[in-house]
C-alpha cells in the first residue's frame, strides 16, 4: 500500500460547496488530518477506495464529506449506507454526519442498529432517510422486512470492516452488498489489512484507490508503563494505579465480561466512580453508561474491547490494560484512545509472567521495548479519593417531546440562575435528556427542575448517580 499525501491540508483545496466549507470552518475543521487528505480528493472523484487508518485519524468525515458531496437532498430515498460494526459506533457516526451535513437542507440520517425497537426505525425509514448507519445484523432485517430500500444507493461504506470481519461479519456484509446497485462506489475502511479484507475487497470494490496511514503516537502524546503482577495482585493494582496518577478519566480494558464486573466491584467498593460496559448490559443502561463517562461524571469506565469499539471519548486522561489482550493490535488500538489532539496521555498495563509472550508481540509490532516499573513505585497521592467534576442529571423528556439543548441550558441558566460554566455536555434521545451539571448543585438542580418548567412543561428529574 502506498499512502497517497496531497499537496495541501486546506479543505479549501477540496471541490466543496461554499456552504459545506463554511460549515467546516464554523465545526473547526481547518487542516484534513492525513487520511483525510489521503483519501478525501480519489473519493469526491468517484472512486472506490480502501483506506487503512486507526480509530481517532479522522476517517468518519473522510467518508462522510464524500457521500454527502453527491448527495440529492430533494430525493427522498437512501442513497447512502454505512455498515458498522456496533450500535456504539453507528450511533457515533450518525452524528458525525448529521455535524457535517447541516451545510444542506433537511438531511435525514437514519440509525438501524440492534439494542432499540424496529419501530422507531421504520418509522424513519417510511418518511425517507437519505443515509443510514448501521450494524450488519438490523441492516439485513430492514432489508428482509422490505422497510429499506437500497435501489437508489449511490455509495457504500463499511467502516472498520476488520472488526466487522472478527466478529463473524462477512457473510452479513456480502448479503447487504448484493441488495445494492452494482453501479455505486464503495470506501472501505479499516484499521488493519488481514487476508480476509483483501478478499472483502476483490469482491466488492472495483479498480480501488488504496492509501495507508500510519498511526503515530510519539513518546511524547502518549507514556507507557509496565508493571509486573501476580494474578492475586492484579484488580487490586488497578486501584494502587488510579490513586497514585489520579487521572481525571480512565478506560480500563478487560478481556472478559466477568473481569469487567469483578473489578468494578472492587473499585466502587473503595470509593471509585466506575461504571462497566459490556455485552451484557441492556441498551438503556449501556447509554447511560456512556453519557455519564463521556460527561466527567463516571471517572473510570472498564470494558471489554468489543463493547468499547467505536468509542471516541475527548480529553481521555488514561488507559489501563487490565489483561494483556494476545492480538498486539489491539493494544495500540487501545492505548490509541488517550493522547490525542495534541494532548497528553498515559498508558498503564499490568502483566503476568503467563502474558510475557503477548508483551514480546506487542514490543515487536511497536519497535520498542516495555519500560517496567515496580508495584512498590505506586502509593497514594496527597489529596484523598478524586471524585468526578460532574454529575448527571436524567430528565423524563426527550426529543419526542420537542426537547432541545437550548431549552435545557436555558431552564438553568436563563430560569434558575445558574452559569454556563456549571453545566456541562446535554445529550438527548428520544425519550430522555441527560445533562451533566457541577456536582456541587447537582442535588439541588434536580429539586429545582422538579418544581420548574422546561419549555413551558412540567418535568421529572434525577440524579443518575442514585440507581
Amino acid at each position: 500500500m502506498n499512502p497517497s499525501p496531497a499537496n495541501s491540508k486546506s479543505f479549501d483545496t477540496l471541490p466543496l460547496s461554499p456552504a459545506a466549507q463554511e460549515n467546516l470552518r464554523r465545526l473547526g475543521y481547518l487542516e484534513m488530518t492525513a487520511i483525510q487528505a489521503a483519501s478525501l480528493p480519489a473519493a469526491l472523484q468517484g472512486r472506490d477506495v480502501i483506506a487503512q487508518a486507526k480509530t481517532g485519524s479522522g476517517k468518519t468525515a473522510a467518508f462522510a464529506l464524500a457521500l454527502l458531496a453527491k448527495l440529492d437532498a430533494r430525493r427522498f430515498e437512501t442513497q447512502a449506507l454505512v455498515l458498522c460494526p456496533t450500535r456504539e459506533l453507528a450511533d457515533q457516526v450518525t452524528i458525525e454526519i448529521r455535524r457535517l451535513a447541516r451545510a444542506e437542507d433537511n438531511i435525514k440520517v437514519v440509525t438501524l442498529a440492534g439494542g432499540v425497537p424496529l419501530r422507531g426505525q421504520t418509522a424513519s425509514l417510511e418518511r425517507g432517510a437519505h443515509i443510514a448507519v448501521g450494524t450488519p445484523g438490523r441492516v439485513i432485517d430492514h432489508l428482509e422486512r422490505g422497510n429499506l430500500s437500497l435501489d437508489a444507493l449511490t455509495t457504500l461504506v463499511l467502516d472498520e470492516a476488520d472488526r466487522m470481519l472478527d466478529m463473524g461479519f462477512v457473510d452479513d456484509i456480502s448479503k447487504v452488498a448484493r441488495k445494492c446497485p452494482t453501479k455505486r462506489q464503495t470506501l472501505l475502511f479499516s484499521a488493519t489489512y488481514p487476508e480476509g479484507i483483501a478478499k472483502l475487497a476483490a469482491q466488492f470494490l472495483r479498480d480501488p484507490v488504496t492509501v495507508k496511514v500510519e498511526a503515530h503516537h510519539s513518546g511524547d502524546q502518549i507514556e507507557q508503563r509496565w508493571y509486573e503482577v501476580r494474578e492475586d495482585q492484579r484488580l487490586t493494582s488497578v486501584a494502587l494505579l488510579l490513586e497514585h496518577f489520579r487521572p481525571a478519566s480512565t478506560l480500563a480494558f478487560c478481556n472478559t465480561k466477568a473481569r469487567c464486573r469483578e473489578l468494578v466491584e472492587l473499585l466502587q467498593a473503595q470509593g471509585f466512580s466506575a461504571l462497566a460496559l459490556h455485552g451484557d448490559l441492556e441498551q438503556r443502561e449501556r447509554d447511560q453508561v456512556l453519557v455519564r463517562f463521556a460527561n466527567g461524571s463516571c471517572s473510570v469506565l472498564v470494558a471489554t474491547d468489543v463493547a468499547a469499539r467505536g468509542l471516541d471519548i475527548s480529553g481521555l486522561a488514561a488507559v489501563v490494560n487490565v489483561d494483556i489482550s494476545p492480538d498486539p493490535e489491539a493494544y495500540v488500538h487501545r492505548i490509541g484512545r488517550t493522547g490525542r489532539a495534541g494532548q497528553t496521555g498515559q498508558a498503564l498495563s499490568l502483566a503476568s509472567l503467563d502474558e510475557m509472550g503477548a508483551v514480546g508481540r506487542i514490543e515487536q509490532l511497536q519497535g520498542q521495548p516495555s519500560v517496567w516499573h515496580a508495584l512498590t513505585e505506586l502509593s497514594p497521592a496527597p489529596g484523598g479519593r478524586l471524585l468526578p467534576a460532574m454529575e448527571t442529571v436524567h430528565i423524563q423528556a426527550g426529543r419526542k417531546d420537542k426537547i432541545r439543548p437550548g431549552d435545557v441550558l436555558g431552564a438553568l441558566t436563563a430560569d434558575l440562575g445558574y452559569t454556563r460554566e456549571q453545566v456541562g455536555k446535554i445529550d438527548i434521545n428520544e425519550f430522555a435528556t441527560y445533562v451533566a451539571v457541577e456536582r456541587g448543585i447537582a442535588r439541588e438542580v434536580v429539586e429545582r427542575l422538579n418544581s420548574g418548567r422546561i419549555k413551558g412543561r412540567s418535568v421529572r428529574a434525577r440524579l443518575l448517580s442514585d440507581d
